[in-house]
């Protein structure tokens, strides 16, 4: 039975079994982009979930969930950005070099190499890590990714290569 068979009836289980499978994911989803705490990825799931369940009568049938839940997320977790850039409330002094710190690890990230890597993804422009973190970490393929990205495949490919071409060139691998 597909977690999302009951959509229609607003099913209270299926909600709970789609919330159940995917929660866990999105938050180390939230957590790897490395600019946000766990609290703000627990806010962000829930916004997510909250988007999932007002446009549950938008999903068509036969399509697949995990890129329509996704594509949610990304869509949340780019408007809070868009929000805390309109509403700046730290003003950070650049004359000060301690004003400015380096970036948090993600919670997940324990490891000397996790971190590393944490450090890399920093670097890169935000819809390369998007490409990578989709692709990646959550497994999704490159027409999904396209899809939910509003890009072409081939688009969606070149942003991959590059970004992965970078990470190398950060990590220092050949």
């Amino acid at each position: 039975c597909h977690p999302w068979d009951a959509r229609e009836r607003g099913d209270e289980a299926a909600f709970a079994a789609l919330f159940g499978r995917y929660a866990t994911r999105l938050n180390a989803f939230f957590s790897r982009f490395g600019d946000r705490g766990a609290a703000d990825a627990g806010d962000l799931i829930q916004k997510t979930f909250l988007h999932v369940h007002r446009a549950r009568k938008d999903f068509q049938p036969g399509r697949l969930v995990r890129p329509w839940l996704y594509t949610i997320a990304l869509n949340v977790r780019r408007e809070e950005g868009r929000r805390r850039l309109r509403s700046r409330e730290i003003a950070v002094d650049l004359q000060d070099p301690g004003a400015i710190r380096e970036p948090s690890v993600a919670p997940n990230a324990s490891s000397a190499s996790d971190r590393l890597v944490q450090r890399a993804l920093l670097q890169l422009s935000e819809i390369q890590r998007e490409v990578i973190m989709l692709h990646w970490f959550e497994g999704l393929s490159f027409p999904e990714i396209a899809e939910m990205v509003g890009a072409s495949v081939s688009a969606v490919k070149v942003r991959a290569h590059r970004a992965y071409g970078e990470l190398r060139k950060i990590l220092g691998e050949p």
